[in-house]
C-alpha cells in the first residue's frame, strides 16, 4: 500500500515528461492582433504550467517558468503566423527543458526597445530569466522552436 508522503515524493523533479500539448489557433499573416480565442492559451497554458510544476516538486521554478512560457507563447501567437503551436517541458540531468514550437521558422533575437515602446522586452526577459536560473536558450530548426534549459535547484531535485 502506497502512502500519500510516498507518492508525493515519487512524483518530485525525476527525470521524464512534465507535459506536452498542441494547439489550433487562426493564423494571421496581415498584422491583426489575435482573436480573443487565440489569447485565451496564453493564461490557460501558464496555469496548467504552474501546476504541473508544482506537481512534481519544482515550486521554486514556477514564477520563472510561467512567465517565459506565457512570453515565447506571446511571440508565436503574434507573429509566426502559423495555425499550431506546441508546448513540451521536461526533465532531464537536473535541467528543465522547455519549447514552444510554432513550426515556422524565423526565430526572433531580443529586441532593444526604446523606453515608449509597449512590446519588444519579452526575449530579452526571457534571455535574463533564464540567465537567472543558470540556464541557456536558443532556437532549433531555423527558429521554428524557440528553447530554454534551466537548472533544476539542488534541494528540488531526487
Amino acid at each position: 500500500m502506497t502512502t500519500a508522503v510516498q507518492t508525493l515524493h515519487e512524483v518530485r523533479a525525476r527525470d521524464g515528461d512534465v507535459m506536452g500539448v498542441s494547439f489550433e489557433i487562426a493564423c494571421r499573416r496581415d498584422g491583426t492582433p489575435p482573436s480573443p480565442e487565440d489569447s485565451v492559451w496564453v493564461g490557460a497554458m501558464r496555469r496548467i504550467v504552474m501546476a504541473r510544476l508544482r506537481h512534481r516538486g519544482l515550486d521554486s521554478l514556477q514564477n520563472d517558468v510561467s512567465l517565459i512560457v506565457s512570453e515565447l507563447l506571446t511571440n508565436a501567437i503574434l507573429h509566426s503566423g502559423t495555425a499550431t503551436i506546441s508546448l513540451t517541458i521536461t526533465i532531464r540531468d537536473g535541467e528543465l527543458y522547455l519549447a514552444v514550437a510554432d513550426g515556422i521558422p524565423g526565430g526572433g533575437l531580443p529586441a532593444v526597445a526604446k523606453t515608449a515602446d509597449e512590446s519588444g522586452r519579452g526575449l530579452a526577459l526571457v534571455a535574463a530569466l533564464v540567465t537567472e536560473n543558470g540556464g541557456t536558450w536558443g532556437t532549433t530548426d531555423a527558429g521554428a522552436a524557440t528553447w530554454c534549459r534551466l537548472v533544476i535547484p539542488s534541494g528540488e531535485q531526487l
